[in-house]
């Protein structure tokens, strides 16, 4: 169900919309928690620049969003997945190229309508985001967001927000909590630790790669903490520290960018 037609035009009325969305999410994840059946297809999705406007940046700078659709072959991946493996003998074209254990993927490119501030991401990703995940076919089981859940000043970020939006269950991935803390695992591949915000437990830190930094799994829309670790570590392998469907829209997003002639 898509609760919220159109993105806040304004910071006041994404803070509004935000403590709304916290009170939902709570509500839904509760009466409704996702969990994967079977190998799920999941989501990624990313934003790539132009060079010279990332960062803060400014109302009007031109992005490029990359949603892809991946299936895990087994359980677990497979540890030695390449991505010049998969991409090997398909031509780029005018398109970016699209890895052959991907299912789907879309690029929409438009100018955000905002700089980034801190905490309100949503104006500046969230629609260029939606326009890319609402296009695909067929729909994840869940999507990675690159961007935190209930780990949030209002427990409502990016990957909460989209969630809603598109009506897809959500987990945030990240390389540090926002303003939640916790000690980091042990650096081999399946360990994690909570991270809480105050006495709420907001997400896990999951080491994906043996030796190497783990990342923090966010809760996001319909997905509790717990759900959240366990997606993120069966969309990797240890290959590589980002989960493959994030690796995959930030690859394509940034194919999508240069051939633009963007950077």
């Amino acid at each position: 169900m898509r609760r919220i037609a159109v993105w806040p035009s304004t910071d006041d009325h994404l803070v509004d919309v935000q403590h709304a969305l916290a009170d939902e999410a709570e509500a839904e994840v509760g009466a409704h928690p996702w969990s994967a059946e079977s190998p799920p297809a999941i989501g990624g999705c990313f934003v790539a620049f132009a060079r010279g406007e990332a960062g803060p940046g400014r109302p009007g700078d031109r992005a490029w969003a990359a949603a892809v659709v991946w299936r895990p072959e087994g359980s677990p991946p497979a540890r030695g997945r390449r991505v010049d493996h998969h991409l090997r003998g398909v031509p780029a074209g005018d398109e970016p190229r699209r890895a052959d254990d991907v299912l789907t993927q879309v690029v929409t490119a438009e100018p955000v309508p905002a700089a980034y501030v801190p905490t309100m991401l949503a104006r500046r990703e969230g629609p260029v985001l939606a326009a890319a995940v609402l296009a695909l076919d067929p729909v994840p089981d869940v999507l990675l967001v690159d961007s935190t859940g209930v780990d949030h000043p209002r427990r409502a970020g990016l990957a909460v927000h989209l969630g809603a939006v598109a009506g897809i269950a959500t987990v945030g991935v990240t390389q540090h909590p926002l303003v939640a803390s916790g000690d980091e695992p042990d650096l081999r591949r399946g360990e994690m630790t909570p991270v809480r915000v105050d006495d709420r437990l907001a997400g896990f830190w999951v080491c994906t790669k043996t030796g190497a930094r783990p990342v923090v799994a966010h809760a996001g829309w319909r997905t509790t903490p717990e759900t959240a670790a366990e997606t993120v570590l069966a969309a990797s392998t240890d290959a590589a520290r980002t989960p493959v469907p994030l690796q995959e829209a930030r690859r394509v997003a940034r194919e999508a960018r240069a051939l633009a002639g963007a950077g």
